[in-house]
């Protein structure tokens, strides 16, 4: 955790925001500061990977912000404040971004789990997702090579399978992923995966 003083007493969600700057990986649960493991080095390059492909997606189709971690979201009043790996918000809920967290639920949030953070992000997060209304929550597992994709329907997550190793977006019309191209070492060249999606 490095110099950094964690507060002991419990905090509100200003106080917490006021402490937490820009470099800090931390997260607020029930007035507690829940300090955040670094991530490795795969988790970073398919985090960096996922961040270029989606953003550069949803600038070049007018479509919203894709933000990445360290940025708090607070889907609800009486939910805690997470810092997603990357966040997704539809160009019609922007106003819910502040200078310092997201006020409101994402449209899209992934998660890349690691072995520190597997059991919160298909625990804890998984439901306070859906109780806030996170329209689309990936999970990526970089040790299992696993990729989850739930989307929100009737208040409920609903696993959505990919069609022939394509998951197919709706929070990102016209957005797909090639599941296998998450587990290549290395990375598919950001370019050719733009080519790909028809952007360049």
């Amino acid at each position: 955790m490095g110099d950094i003083e964690v507060p002991t007493r419990k905090l509100t969600f200003e106080e917490f925001l006021a402490w937490c700057d820009e470099d800090t990986w931390a997260e607020w649960e029930d007035g507690e500061v829940i300090m955040l493991s670094p991530a490795s080095r795969r988790h970073e390059n398919i985090s960096d990977f996922l961040v270029a492909v989606l953003r550069i997606f949803a600038e070049t189709r007018g479509l919203g912000e894709v933000i990445s971690a360290p940025f708090p979201m607070r889907t609800g009043p009486d939910l805690p404040a997470r810092e997603p790996d990357i966040l997704f918000v539809s160009k019609e809920n922007l106003e819910r971004l502040k200078d310092t967290h997201l006020e409101g639920p994402a449209d899209l949030v992934v998660e890349i789990t690691s072995p520190e953070s597997a059991e919160r992000d298909r625990g804890k997060k998984f439901y306070e997702y859906e109780k806030g209304g996170v329209r689309e929550y990936w999970l990526i597992d970089p040790d299992r090579e696993e990729a989850e994709f739930y989307r929100l329907v009737g208040g409920r997550y609903r696993l959505i399978y990919p069609e022939g190793g394509i998951y197919r977006s709706e929070v990102l019309p016209g957005f797909w992923l090639r599941v296998d191209w998450l587990w290549q070492d290395p990375l598919p060249p950001v370019l050719s995966v733009l080519r790909e999606l028809n952007l360049i």
